[in-house]
């Protein structure tokens, strides 16, 4: 009789264990402490009775393949899809002190099912490498379309409406994640155009990770159901997360930005006097940089894949011609050309000025101090120029 029973009870086991309906859960990751993991990450994490638990992370790249860099900044970023166990994963993060949010989301066990098919069909090696795109297709965004794929509709944000008020796009979100670390933004907003300046809607806001977890419970099914039946913390809490320390103030570029434009002024007043040759200096450092800057625009704009880097309306103060502005005051006839460079310059920098007051695109506040640099210097080698031009025709 025992071993009837024990044969019974091992047999409801088996069937009751094989009759258990895979689960399907999103996994936030908090910020980490490296500069590129200040909007956390995501996963979807799949415990299955004949898989086990598992997690799909669309973060992965290899840094190793041929020419990596300068695939990636031409805008070649090709990402894959890859899985690991869930309990290697979670500790991955809690080695690194940062929170692991996990929402599990409401579906049936064919809905689960499939989602389960789609993600091992996705990560095999025929089928697991694809473009990353920073706001459009990345590690948050993925998850998400997968169960919108099973379901066969989209998601309702209803729920959500107002949500994020005042982060109006892209660039805006991007900010609130890189407050702390302006240099960060600062070279976003340099290399980045108009197009991450458009409106966005609350849905395209979960391309941030951290924000698609605080968006997760306002999440709805087609039918007004929750999509997350329950959520919760599997290691850590968000105020535990490690972040960089905050940039000091005297060490931001805005800072740095009002020092040069400090030095331009300086250097104008003292020129007007008695055109030292220190000027020449300041211009030949000054528009050189500028020209190595547009040099770099000018490969993200004109070669560059990435979509959010065209157009740039940075273009108009930052381009190869600014070499002029440091090659013109050695040259012996050069003042003509300096007055026909630093004059289109200058009507370059108020349309540019016109175009950010409309919000066509929106100015890292550093660009202000610096963009009031070169008006000073484009001003002040225009009157030098044609004053001394007017004393040689005497």
């Amino acid at each position: 009789m025992k071993r009837l029973l024990f044969l019974l009870c091992s047999l409801v086991s088996v069937f009751s264990s094989h009759a258990k309906a895979p689960e399907v859960s999103v996994l936030i990751c908090g910020p980490g402490s490296n500069i590129y993991e200040l909007e956390g990450h995501a996963g979807l994490l799949i415990d299955h009775p004949e898989y086990g638990k598992f997690v799909v992370n669309w973060g992965v790249f290899d840094f190793n393949s041929p020419n990596f860099v300068y695939r990636f900044v031409k805008g070649e970023t090709d990402y894959m899809a890859a899985a690991c166990s869930a309990d290697g994963f979670i500790d991955a993060y809690k080695r690194q002190g940062r929170y692991v949010l996990k929402a599990d989301i409401d579906l049936d066990s064919v809905q689960a099912e499939e989602v389960t098919r789609l993600v091992i069909e996705n990560i095999k090696p025929e089928n697991r490498v694809y473009r990353y795109n920073y706001v459009y297709d990345n590690c948050a965004t993925r998850p998400m379309d997968v169960i919108e794929q099973v379901i066969g509709d989209t998601l309702s944000l209803d729920m959500a409406k107002g949500y994020g008020a005042g982060l109006a796009t892209f660039r805006d979100v991007m900010r609130l994640h890189h407050a702390s670390y302006p240099w960060y933004q600062f070279g976003i907003d340099t290399a980045l155009g108009s197009g991450i300046d458009k409106p966005i809607t609350i849905r395209e806001k979960r391309f941030a990770p951290t924000m698609l977890g605080e968006m997760l419970p306002l999440i709805a099914f087609p039918d007004g159901s929750p999509l997350v039946k329950s959520i919760g913390y599997a290691f850590g809490m968000p105020q535990e997360s490690p972040v960089l320390p905050p940039t000091p103030w005297y060490l931001t570029p805005l800072f740095g930005g009002w020092m040069v434009a400090g030095m331009a002024l300086w250097v104008s007043v003292v020129q007007l006097g008695r055109e030292p040759k220190f000027a020449r200096w300041f211009d030949t450092v000054y528009f050189t940089l500028m020209g190595l800057e547009g040099l770099v625009l000018t490969f993200l704009i004109f070669i560059s894949s990435h979509e959010a880097t065209s157009p740039n309306w940075l273009y108009l103060w930052l381009n190869p011609l600014c070499f002029m502005g440091a090659i013109a005051p050695w040259l012996k006839r050069g003042k003509r050309l300096e007055i026909c460079y630093q004059s289109v310059n200058f009507a370059l920098l108020t349309g540019l000025t016109v175009i950010f007051l409309l919000g066509i695109q929106s100015p890292n506040p550093a660009f202000w101090p610096l963009i009031l640099a070169s008006a000073l210097r484009a001003l002040t080698n225009i009157y030098s120029s044609c004053r001394k031009n007017v004393r040689t025709a005497r």
